[in-house]
């Protein structure tokens, strides 16, 4: 079943909006995550621990989990299906993969805030306490890596996708091929 035309439209217009904005958050994270990482100014480096919790809990998370459901809802309603074509799997396997490691990570970024929060955490401690960097650029790379295959569309069918393609050829009165 594909979705009419304007639907269609809008919920394009939605998942884009949350995927990108998804992006966009990660960015600001990122930037948090940078002060972290080569500060030494312990009222920045408190912030920055803060503002990270914040933007994971109340943005990348929200973000994930929609891009995700607009993304099933996009690929179940349009013809391009959820299992017909590999580059549609691949974007979603890679969101799954992008979110279970956000929620993940979260119990990490949850832990740096809440030593940040305490008053008695002393400067060398703060210091000490490092980054999410490296998950940071990960989800970065991934998220662009999905943004491109989603842009791009590359060819390559399942055999799924494939078999299915075939029944349609064969109930509208085409060949099949052999």
């Amino acid at each position: 079943m594909t979705m009419a035309p304007g639907l269609r439209r809008f919920a394009l217009a939605v998942h884009l909006t949350l995927s990108i904005g998804w992006i966009g958050a990660v960015a600001a994270y990122m930037a948090l995550d940078v002060a972290t990482a080569t500060s030494h100014d312990t009222q920045l480096l408190r912030s920055a621990y803060l503002g990270m919790d914040l933007i994971a809990r109340t943005v990348l998370v929200p973000l994930a989990f929609a891009s995700l459901i607009t993304g099933l809802v996009m690929s179940l309603g349009t013809k391009w299906g959820l299992f017909r074509h590999y580059w549609v799997l691949i974007s979603l396997v890679m969101t799954i993969v992008a979110t279970a490691v956000l929620l993940v990570e979260r119990r990490t970024i949850s832990h740096l805030a809440g030593v940040a929060a305490d008053p008695t955490t002393s400067a060398d401690e703060l210091r000490a306490l490092g980054s999410t960097l490296v998950h940071s650029v990960g989800g970065t790379v991934v998220l662009v890596v999905i943004l491109v295959l989603n842009l791009y569309k590359p060819q390559g069918m399942t055999r799924y996708g494939w078999r299915k393609q075939q029944e349609e050829r064969t109930q509208r009165g085409g060949r099949t091929a052999p």
